[in-house]
């Protein structure tokens, strides 16, 4: 069905349209691999030029629906040209995944941190979530079942960090309390969004071998994967703001 949008004529796709960022690899590679499985249009978002064309052209011979998303989240020039791609493509979003991340140093004292560690680590997990998911807003509105999944993790829960017997991997001076953040922020996004059809929530993926941990971790990505293809696939009557793992509710 055609339609106008600043001025030039935008295409409304009848397949759902979802974007994860940081899908050239890892998770966020087999999250598209899973949502493209299911017969949807899947944007990969990536900033490497050559690894983002990489995943489409193997998503692709596996019979995804998948497009080239040019995307650095730290960058507004450039989401905002990624809005304008997706809204010149298909004139909304149906499922934002904000799967992009980095890690600093493992374990990470907060006493000796550098504190560019934290400003970089801050404007990817966290400032990075919040510039995306505000830019693409206006096309997840024009959704029928809209839908956005945060890439958190277990190590960002205040409770289980504090729970005796716990072991998250020792101390983590910045990334935990990067995702404890991005959990923070997301109970306030579904307050805002409370009362329309947006659903957000926070996918926790578990011990996945990847190179954030240096492959150390015990899962896989696509093991990892399918907690936030899960969470992407909610039913209108599905919780929001909350945080997730594969057997149910995390606790913040």
């Amino acid at each position: 069905m055609p339609g106008c949008s600043a001025g030039m004529l935008t295409v409304v796709s009848e397949k759902t349209i979802a974007l994860v960022t940081g899908a050239n690899k890892g998770i966020g590679y087999e999250i598209a691999a899973g949502l493209g499985a299911r017969g949807w249009s899947v944007g990969v978002g990536a900033r490497d030029e050559q690894r983002r064309e990489d995943a489409v052209a193997k998503l692709r011979a596996a019979g995804a629906d998948a497009f080239g998303v040019p995307l650095d989240v730290t960058d507004g020039g450039s989401v905002t040209a990624a809005v304008q791609l997706i809204e010149e493509r298909a004139g909304r979003l149906d499922v934002l995944v904000n799967n992009a991340g980095v890690a600093g140093g493992w374990p990470e004292e907060p006493t000796t941190i550098d504190l560019e560690t934290v400003r970089r680590l801050m404007e990817t997990n966290v400032i990075g979530v919040i510039r995306v998911t505000n830019a693409m807003l206006p096309l997840l509105r024009r959704s029928a079942h809209p839908r956005i999944v945060n890439q958190s993790s277990h190590v960002g829960s205040l409770t289980l960090q504090t729970t005796p017997g716990v072991d998250l991997g020792g101390i983590s001076g910045v990334y935990a309390p990067t995702k404890t953040y991005l959990n923070a922020v997301t109970i306030q996004y579904a307050k805002e969004l409370s009362g329309t059809n947006i659903l957000i929530n926070n996918a926790c993926p578990g011990y996945v071998a990847t190179d954030l941990n240096g492959f150390s971790g015990t899962q896989t990505p696509e093991q990892g994967a399918a907690i936030a293809i899960r969470l992407a696939t909610l039913p209108d009557d599905g919780p929001t703001g909350q945080l997730f793992d594969d057997n149910g509710v995390v606790p913040w």
